[in-house]
């Protein structure tokens, strides 16, 4: 691993487990000094963020971690919204029978493992989420459709993260059993359906504990 790709990954987690508040500044000069490099690997490190949406670049101010509010969150789920259930249509139509396994293995990861790590937010739990979720969308064929959804995906991560815990009646477990079932039964309509309200639910909870 590059010293870029470490101080990435460090301010990666930083980021995302809530260690720097939204609009906090993020000072290249004072990175450098904290990790031991050089200010332009700091600069690579935080251009690798801006990409992902866990950073702003500020004119003429340098970066800061992005705001989370409700109108920044229903952008996002709104965006979500429209491609994700098109790109599932797609994959029920082109994906094969590898694919439904890959589906099932995603699920029962996710369904097994913890949401809670202690007092926060199981990193486990996270990335199984988003391996289930990527996964239903994987056999669209089509990379402009998966790089949209993985850069939604980053955003929405960092929304929800940081709002209020949302819907305390919400069985998030049982939409995704619901959209497994309904992905491996080849019924797009249904399916398509399915993960529109599942992400509108989340935009309604405004960052509920799981979407």
């Amino acid at each position: 691993m590059t010293p870029s790709e470490k101080v990435y990954a460090s301010l990666r987690t930083a980021v995302l487990q809530g260690e720097v508040a939204p609009r906090q500044a993020l000072k290249p000069q004072e990175l450098a000094t904290r990790h031991g490099v050089s200010l332009a690997v700091v600069r690579e490190a935080l251009l690798r963020l801006v990409g992902e949406g866990l950073a702003d670049r500020l004119p003429n101010r340098g970066f800061a971690v992005p705001a989370v509010d409700a109108e920044r969150w229903q952008q996002i789920a709104e965006a979500r919204g429209i491609t994700e259930p098109a790109a599932l249509r797609l994959a029920i139509e082109r994906g094969d029978l590898e694919w439904e396994a890959r589906v099932r293995a995603a699920h029962h990861r996710l369904a097994g493992t913890p949401y809670r790590d202690g007092g926060r937010l199981s990193e486990a739990w996270a990335q199984a989420h988003r391996a289930f979720h990527r996964t239903l969308l994987e056999a669209c064929g089509n990379d402009v459709l998966l790089a949209t959804f993985d850069r939604l995906w980053t955003s929405s991560e960092l929304a929800r993260r940081w709002a209020a815990p949302g819907d305390p009646f919400r069985d998030a477990d049982a939409e995704h059993l619901a959209l497994e079932e309904a992905v491996l039964a080849r019924d797009a309509p249904r399916a398509a359906a399915l993960l529109h309200r599942h992400i509108v639910r989340t935009a309604a909870a405004l960052g509920a504990g799981s979407d």
